[in-house]
């Protein structure tokens, strides 16, 4: 067992646009946990929103906040297992020295949603990066409990690799909840990480055509080498014009949103066709409105929420340790730890980066 120190470096999030590098105790292992050494974070969209201080996470009038201060961020996670004894191993078959991954939800496994099947929609959302209950991986090291899913993952890959296990579950499980048929135009609004990596997900399912939309020509060409059959630069072209001249003016089957920007969301209803399936994933920073009379009256839509990446995760890994994405093209920054608010200020950016991970 290696000799660890009594401190440790790690992110800490105070409030809004108040987080600081300090130092504190390296945690201690309870029984059955894990102790993990962290060798990337990624930086989620939904960690600079949190930053930002929006009321999806720190309340408003009509929500109360649901993160807490005083908590190190971060929730896409890969590490190695420094600690483990016998109950931790047979709950996740790992050992010292394994790379693992953990999903982002910590389930209480005794609640409606968790009885049902429904892990991800847990009552009491225990997360990853949000609560005091539940440190995230912006540190040196970190506990994982025993009500944690954690999955192993192949050590040779670069650290920022695997740890894009997390957003890609997410975008997996958006592809799900579309139930993709081969005939189906799918259009995926946004080549960022969630978006190239629901691109993935839909090449998977091998349907007629994949569409994707973006500003930046960077991204679009990430888009193509990740499965997409056809970028729009929507700076340049009317993408509902074009979706419904590829489709005899129907409109796309299908259209994921992953960008979090308002004005993708009523670009979604337009585009779609008479019955077609719209899955929102992203969070958003401010509300959102729409004439609604398109989803009902005019068109009778399907509209799918997706939250988080439940039983996707094999899936997702399989395809990293693949090789099918180009993630060489797709995690374009890592960082120390000490310059986190770079990395969030990359992300904040956009056109400077896709993917973005510190490295503690």
């Amino acid at each position: 067992m290696p000799v660890l120190p009594s401190t440790m470096q790690a992110v800490i999030c105070h409030g809004p646009q108040n987080y600081t590098l300090e130092t504190i105790p390296v945690p201690k292992r309870g029984p059955g946990e894990l102790l993990l050494k962290v060798e990337a974070v990624g930086i989620c969209a939904s960690d600079l929103k949190c930053w930002h201080g929006a009321a999806k996470f720190w309340g408003d009038a009509n929500r109360p906040a649901w993160a807490e201060t005083e908590v190190v961020p971060g929730h896409e996670i890969t590490g190695r297992v420094l600690e483990v004894d016998d109950d931790a191993r047979q709950r996740w078959q790992v050992e010292a020295g394994d790379r693992v991954v953990l999903e982002q939800i910590i389930p209480c496994w005794d609640c409606y949603y968790c009885d049902h099947g429904n892990y991800h929609m847990c009552a009491p959302h225990r997360m990853f990066g949000f609560h005091r209950s539940a440190p995230g991986g912006m540190a040196e090291y970190m506990t994982v409990p025993t009500q944690a899913l954690v999955h192993k993952i192949n050590g040779d890959l670069p650290p920022a690799h695997a740890a894009f296990a997390e957003p890609l579950s997410c975008a997996l499980h958006a592809v799900e909840r579309a139930t993709l048929q081969f005939d189906d135009v799918v259009v995926v609004a946004g080549a960022g990480p969630i978006g190239l990596s629901m691109i993935a997900g839909a090449r998977a399912k091998n349907p007629g055509l994949i569409i994707a939309l973006d500003l930046d020509p960077r991204k679009l060409d990430i888009a193509l080498a990740t499965g997409a059959d056809l970028a729009i630069n929507i700076a340049e072209e009317d993408a509902v014009a074009k979706v419904k001249a590829l489709t005899a003016g129907l409109g796309a089957d299908v259209y994921l949103e992953g960008t979090g920007h308002p004005s993708a969301v009523p670009q979604g209803l337009n585009l779609l066709r008479k019955l077609g399936r719209f899955v929102e994933y992203s969070v958003f920073k401010e509300d959102v409105s729409v004439d609604w009379s398109i989803i009902s009256d005019d068109k009778e839509l399907d509209v799918r929420g997706a939250h988080l990446g439940p039983h996707c995760w094999p899936a997702a890994i399989k395809l990293i340790e693949q090789g099918r994405l180009p993630m060489e093209r797709i995690c374009t920054h890592q960082l120390p730890l000490a310059d986190f608010q770079q990395g969030l200020n990359l992300v904040a950016q956009g056109d400077k980066s896709v993917k973005v991970s510190l490295l503690p």
